[in-house]
């Protein structure tokens, strides 16, 4: 059950994209916290704005 296309690991290189560069890793993460705290304070918003016409 081997079907794998590689046969050796002789010469493998793996390349990280960004990995030496911490602040361009601290701007991904900037931005995903910024759209998580943006999607709840949207929920929450619209929540409070739903619940405001079934009082």
């Amino acid at each position: 059950m081997n079907s794998s296309p590689i046969t050796t690991w002789e010469g493998a290189e793996a390349y990280f994209t960004f990995a030496d560069s911490p602040t361009v890793m601290m701007i991904i993460l900037a931005l995903a916290v910024a759209a998580t705290v943006g999607a709840v304070v949207a929920s929450v918003l619209h929540e409070n704005h739903t619940y405001i016409d079934y009082k």
